[in-house]
């Protein structure tokens, strides 16, 4: 059985992001792992010689009640779309989000990871300073970010980018095992740019090793390698996009400060990232 690490801190965000997971959950036969991290706050205990401990222990203990009454509202969700057999453990931890979903990760042997975003400046800024970014930079498991905007829908049609390297094949065999169980089909889109080393032989023989598999390949030529993305969303009726992220940096030449408003806001669909050696 799958396991699915859902770092949650209780938010509209998150609410909605966790909808995401337990369907997730539902594609792959998984279970969820709930996370809520909070760190302690830093006081110098030569100031507060005889409460110091007292401090933190008060501080732990909110932390925990809020832990425990909002779980149930969580349950209360599964319950409404019939998800409530969805098996869910719970982990309440002190410290960095990033150290702790690392731990996580590795204690408890986690598959996926799914966090919500809310994308309020811009998915340039997301992926380079928000808590989000950092995990996805951080980790070595696909991970599926769920922006406050992208309601759960049927998925349909999974996008996927590639650069046809023989690595990336290990990817679209996951999401190709992820739309057959959903019954969707995906898109494989190359930019091909006027630096592509990718022959039409290449191609073809990846066309040919997938034929009896639910993929359509798409190679555009374009040196505006963002804008022939988002248009392959929106005219490919994408619903989710899936991109590998790379130890060179994620999107690297793909997401810069300079993408306008518009076109950050467009980006209103879940992305999985799988990380590529």
């Amino acid at each position: 059985m799958k396991k699915i690490l859902f770092p949650t801190d209780f938010s509209e965000v998150a609410a909605n992001a966790f909808i995401h997971a337990l369907e997730f959950a539902k594609i792959v036969h998984g279970e969820i792992v709930l996370l809520h991290t909070f760190e302690l706050p830093i006081y110098d205990n030569q100031f507060f010689p005889e409460n110091y401990a007292l401090i933190y222990n008060s501080v732990e203990l909110a932390q925990f009640g809020m832990f425990k009454d909002e779980i149930p509202k969580l349950r209360a969700l599964a319950e409404e779309r019939h998800l409530d057999k969805i098996k869910m453990t719970h982990r309440l931890m002190d410290g960095d989000l990033l150290h702790n979903i690392k731990k996580s990760i590795k204690e408890d042997a986690i598959d996926f990871v799914i966090m919500g975003t809310a994308g309020v400046t811009g998915w340039d800024a997301f992926f380079v300073g928000s808590n989000a970014g950092s995990v996805i930079s951080g980790i070595e498991i696909p991970m599926l970010c769920i922006p406050i905007a992208a309601k759960f829908k049927k998925i349909e049609i999974i996008g996927f980018t590639t650069r046809f390297r023989t690595k990336d094949k290990k990817a679209l065999k996951m999401v190709l095992d992820i739309a057959i169980k959903t019954k969707a089909k995906v898109k494989c889109l190359y930019v091909k740019t006027s630096e592509s080393d990718v022959s039409k032989d290449t191609v073809a023989h990846w066309e040919e090793e997938f034929i009896n598999d639910p993929v359509e390949f798409f190679v555009i030529s374009s040196d505006e390698v963002k804008e022939t993305i988002l248009d392959f969303i929106l005219y490919k009726e994408i619903d989710i996009l899936t991109m590998l992220t790379y130890k060179r940096g994620f999107f690297e030449g793909i997401f810069k400060p300079s993408l306008t408003k518009k076109i950050a806001n467009n980006f209103d669909i879940p992305i999985l990232a799988i990380h590529m050696d």
